[in-house]
């Protein structure tokens, strides 16, 4: 019997679920999920998750904010609940965002990262199982150096280069995510072109390169690819660390029956050409980001993307609660 391409590629990736959506999370049964602002925004909107934002608008209520507090607070419960819901389907571990707003601020980072597992253990929920989701600019990382030093584990995310892996390893970061789709969606546009080969993708050969980089270095920090546009895609990080992948493309791969091949290892990565980079720097950080306009405008508008989302869940928890929707982000 041909086992599906989703089953082969469980035997060589930890797959993770890249979805709010409970249903979805039943049916693949990844060992991890990931979320972020865009995914809970539509995991609002879902019908069925009503009584997990009323009753997260409820508790929000009883710690006497004012109004504008009062959604910023919803939010937060909100995003936890769904989590400690996700955590009931998987073995292993969810991934929960840091309001984007707070990317280019440390201390309110590290802040509200404390207020996020304090809500998870509120819950039962052992910190262990919760993976602190930060954007990859300079203050975020420096965010992770500090909660990865409390114990509170982190998986940096916008991350489009390697002197933004380089800066997470400096951190010791428990896990990176490296966005395979929007990297080939910005270099399609750039190069005017419709689309790359598998071999020759270059958010493929990113992730490709920072996983050589990390495994010639003997680095722990885990890479995760993420945001995928196709299959070809996820097949083409076979054995990656960890790819996180959402449900429509979870379910080509179950339909797919191709015998399925290692794309990457640490075997290849000691084989292939040395990569040696020295510690990275505030000052290099923010060279290097000038110097990679793809890094910069991707980080610039993902986080922004974020804030955008979360404003929009604002707006549909204040018309779901019957307060003035008309706020600025």
């Amino acid at each position: 019997m041909t086992h599906s391409a989703l089953n082969q590629l469980k035997n060589l990736t930890t797959v993770v679920a890249d979805t709010g959506d409970l249903e979805a999370i039943r049916q693949f049964r990844p060992l991890d999920a990931t979320t972020n602002p865009s995914l809970i925004t539509a995991a609002a909107a879902q019908p069925e998750n009503r009584t997990l934002i009323q009753s997260a608008f409820e508790q929000a209520k009883q710690e006497n904010f004012t109004e504008d507090a009062l959604i910023e607070r919803t939010i937060d419960i909100l995003t936890v609940k769904l989590g400690v819901e996700i955590l009931k389907l998987v073995e292993g571990r969810v991934s929960t965002e840091v309001d984007a707003s707070l990317s280019f601020r440390t201390e309110a980072t590290v802040k509200k990262a404390h207020e996020l597992i304090e809500l998870y253990q509120q819950y039962g929920i052992d910190k262990k199982r919760v993976l602190i989701k930060i954007a990859s600019t300079w203050e975020g990382i420096q965010a992770a150096r500090i909660l990865e030093a409390e114990g509170i584990h982190c998986n940096l995310t916008l991350l489009f280069g390697l002197h933004q892996a380089q800066a997470c390893a400096d951190a010791k970061v428990t896990l990176i995510s490296p966005f395979v789709g929007r990297i080939l969606d910005w270099y399609k546009k750039s190069e005017g072109v419709e689309s790359y080969p598998t071999g020759r993708d270059p958010g493929v050969q990113s992730v490709k390169k920072i996983y050589y980089y990390y495994k010639q270095q003997g680095i722990q920090t885990q890479v995760m690819g993420a945001s995928f546009r196709s299959i070809d895609q996820v097949l083409g990080l076979a054995g990656c660390d960890l790819l996180t992948i959402a449900p429509s493309l979870l379910s080509q791969l179950e339909e797919d029956d191709r015998e399925i091949q290692t794309a990457l290892s640490i075997e290849q990565a000691k084989q292939a050409e040395l990569i040696e980079r020295p510690a990275q720097t505030p000052e290099s950080f923010a060279s290097e980001l000038d110097k990679d306009l793809m890094a910069y405008q991707l980080l610039l508008g993902g986080i922004d993307g974020f804030i955008s989302a979360r404003h929009q869940l604002s707006i549909q928890l204040r018309q779901m609660f019957g307060m003035d929707a008309e706020i600025k982000p």
